[in-house]
């Protein structure tokens, strides 16, 4: 596949949402009875342009991208802590700061890196399953079917691994952050529609996963 502006500005839009959510995910937010991380504003969208990428080009690009953004998030983890343990200036007052922020601890990252991979895979082979099964028709029914798939697995595999064990674990938190990122994925539909439409139409493309290796690792494909 040529690779076009279109492309590289919805990959580059995919990785930002990405890395973003999991800075701002260390802010807690209440809307009464929720209880939700400040990602949950930046998160769904990367499942929307996940749906996206998958919906226009195929599972086999949108492979290529879930590992292209688990390993961006990986370089900004590893930066992160570098400058972390980097020595302070003398008159610099924000280390502690700086740590409550950006200090990931093993198991959040291990929660996070393992929700990720397993909910965008997920979410990339329901929705081409159901491209097949649609004969591409009913857009909607499968980015919101796929997405109630991803962020269900997402969701369970983050909140159980970072939190099970722990005071701060509580089972219902698992139906808030799943229902919330559904909640968003319904919204943002006319957004995707938009989005896939002009894709379609722009780069000539509408793929479908016939005859695809829907094995997470086969990058090379």
């Amino acid at each position: 596949m040529n690779v076009s502006n279109r492309f590289v500005i919805v990959v580059a839009i995919f990785v930002t949402c990405l890395i973003t959510a999991n800075i701002i995910a260390v802010k807690v937010i209440s809307f009464g009875q929720f209880i939700l991380p400040a990602a949950i504003v930046v998160f769904p969208l990367s499942y929307i342009f996940g749906d996206v990428l998958t919906e226009v080009y195929g599972f086999r690009t949108a492979r290529k991208v879930i590992w292209l953004g688990f390993f961006c998030n990986l370089i900004f983890v590893v930066f992160a802590w570098v400058g972390q343990i980097l020595p302070p200036a003398p008159f610099w007052q924000g280390q502690a700061a700086y740590e409550s922020i950006l200090g990931y601890t093993p198991r959040l990252l291990m929660a996070s890196f393992l929700g990720y991979l397993v909910g965008e895979f997920a979410n990339s082979f329901v929705l081409s399953k159901m491209k097949i099964l649609t004969r591409g028709r009913w857009l909607w029914s499968r980015t919101i079917g796929s997405t109630i798939v991803g962020q269900a697995l997402d969701t369970l595999i983050f909140i159980t691994v970072a939190f099970i064990g722990t005071p701060a674990f509580l089972p219902v938190m698992v139906l808030y952050h799943w229902v919330a990122k559904v909640g968003i994925e319904v919204l943002a539909t006319p957004f995707t529609y938009g989005v896939v439409g002009y894709l379609k139409k722009k780069e000539s493309i509408d793929a479908y996963d016939y005859q695809t290796d829907f094995n997470p690792f086969a990058v090379t494909e």
